[in-house]
């Protein structure tokens, strides 16, 4: 089990440069609550594990703290909506089988491109 959250930490935090800090893992139920953090000390990413795979809610952070991304895994892989934050514009990414199915690009509250 370590060696997987371990492969999953290594794995995960592609675009998260060399940290020195630590990411902290809590049980909670069935579920690991994992916490990555910015070599700042901002939180990068924070979301469950569930037998050493990405699963549940993930949100993600810049190094400023404020929210980039957020969406659902299960068994390790991308499902349902996924919202990215790109400046002043929203993506509504939709996943099937850990592939995208289809992406919206919002701005100002309306659809501004539709990619299917």
């Amino acid at each position: 089990m370590k060696k997987a959250v371990f492969l999953l930490a290594v794995m995960f935090t592609v675009g998260i440069s060399a940290q020195d800090i630590k990411p902290t893992f809590e049980k909670d139920g069935k579920m690991v609550k994992a916490t990555y953090f910015h070599d700042n000390g901002e939180i990068a990413q924070t979301g469950f594990l569930l037998n050493g795979k990405l699963h549940g809610d993930w949100v993600m952070f810049n190094n400023e703290g404020k929210k980039i991304a957020t969406g659902q895994y299960m068994n390790g892989k991308k499902t349902g909506k996924w919202f990215f934050w790109e400046n002043d514009v929203l993506k509504e990414v939709d996943f099937t089988d850990n592939r995208i199915a289809n992406v919206k690009n919002w701005s100002q509250g309306e659809v501004v491109s539709v990619n299917q």
